[in-house]
C-alpha cells in the first residue's frame, strides 16, 4: 500500500506498527545490525543459576572457574566475537583476592576457551593468576 500525504496533511497507508509487514525481515537485521546472537547472566558459584538470557539453553559448571554455555539455536559458525565479565558482588574469594571487579577469561590448557557452534566453553581468574575461581555474577555476550 503507498504511503500518501493529501493537501490538508493527511498521512494514510502507514500501519500501526510505523512500517509495513515484511518490508524489514530477520536476514536484514542478521545482516546488517550488529546484536547480540546470544546472552546470558548467571550466578556462577554454589548452584550455577541462569538469572536472565536470550538464545541460551543451558550453563554447564565444568568445576572451579569452568564453565560452558550452550546456545538454544547454534551459531552458523565458530566465529563470533566473545565478551565476558563476572564479579563476586564484593566479596572475597577464598583465594584472599579482592572482588568487584571485572574479570578475563585466558588461555590455560587445551579446554580454556572452546569455541563451537552450539556452545562456548571458558574459564574465569584473576589477572597474572592461574588459579581459577567461581563467581557470582557473570554475564556473557556473543556477537556474530
Amino acid at each position: 500500500m503507498p504511503i500518501t500525504i493529501n493537501g490538508s496533511g493527511t498521512v494514510t497507508g502507514i500501519s500501526a506498527g510505523g512500517l509495513p509487514d515484511g518490508c524489514i525481515t530477520t536476514a536484514d537485521l542478521d545482516s546488517a545490525v550488529p546484536v547480540a546472537k546470544a546472552w546470558v547472566n548467571f550466578n556462577g558459584a554454589g548452584a550455577v543459576a541462569i538469572r536472565a538470557s536470550y538464545n541460551v539453553s543451558s550453563i554447564t559448571d565444568n568445576g572451579e572457574g569452568d564453565y560452558t554455555v550452550t546456545f538454544t539455536t547454534a551459531m552458523p559458525d565458530a566465529n563470533y566475537c566473545f565478551n565476558l565479565s563476572a564479579n563476586d558482588n564484593g566479596t572475597t574469594t577464598s583465594g584472599g583476592q579482592s572482588d568487584g571487579f571485572a574479570y578475563g577469561s585466558w588461555k590455560r590448557g587445551a579446554n580454556s576457551c572452546v569455541y563451537s557452534t552450539g556452545s562456548m566453553r571458558f574459564q574465569i581468574g584473576f589477572p597474572g593468576n592461574t588459579v581459577l575461581y567461581d563467581q557470582t555474577h557473570i554475564n556473557v555476550a556473543i556477537f556474530r
